[in-house]
């Protein structure tokens, strides 16, 4: 006997098996799942790989030129600084060999009235010769920049004299002037290299 469409059990079991076809939901694997998410993180990550190498590689070159650069920079000065010392030494050694060819005539006179014969060569000609040879040797020297302090009847001045004594004066008017110099200064070229050591009247009322 056939069982009729309308038997209660029949009727459960498709009703349960339209059920279990309507609320199906097939599963997703985890690795299925988690796919896409990694690919955009890997993705992410290289890119960050890859510009994080190309600043690292632009520092580097910065670096290095700036390397370059102070090496460049440290050569040029020492070059310049030994430049300007042997410069300075040459200029140096210049004015030496002026000075001393503006004295030349002076010395070849010098010599040979140190040689003279004493028999034979009266006091004269051996005082009018040294003369001769200070005024050549005042003379180059003054061309060089060399002034002599000699301040006899001058008003004492303490930047370029030295007062090694004094004595009376005989008027209120030379009152701290210049009476004698035991000793003449220089200057050179406006700097004082010996001062004047002189004698000044003092005025004593």
């Amino acid at each position: 006997m056939k069982r009729s469409d309308k038997d209660p059990a029949r009727r459960a079991d498709s009703d349960s098996g339209d059920a279990m076809t309507d609320d199906f939901v097939p599963a997703v694997s985890d690795e299925a799942a988690g796919d896409a998410p990694d690919d955009a993180a890997t993705d992410a990550s290289a890119t960050d790989d890859a510009s994080s190498s190309t600043a690292g590689k632009d520092t580097e070159r910065m670096l290095a030129e700036q390397h370059e650069k102070y090496l460049r920079l440290a050569a040029e000065y020492d070059n310049y600084r030994k430049r300007s010392v042997r410069e300075r030494q040459e200029a140096s050694h210049r004015g030496q060999a002026d000075m001393l060819r503006g004295l030349l005539d002076a010395l070849d006179d010098l010599t040979r009235f140190a040689h003279v014969d004493p028999a034979t060569t009266d006091t004269k000609t051996v005082v009018d010769g040294a003369a001769m040879v200070e005024r050549k040797m005042l003379k180059s020297l003054a061309g060089i920049g060399l002034e002599i302090i000699n301040p006899i009847d001058q008003t004492f001045d303490p930047s370029h004299m030295e007062a090694v004594a004094t004595e009376p004066a005989l008027s209120r008017e030379d009152d701290h002037v210049v009476a004698k110099v035991y000793q003449q200064g220089y200057l050179f070229n406006g700097q004082l290299l010996r001062p004047a050591r002189v004698v000044v009247k003092q005025w004593n009322a």
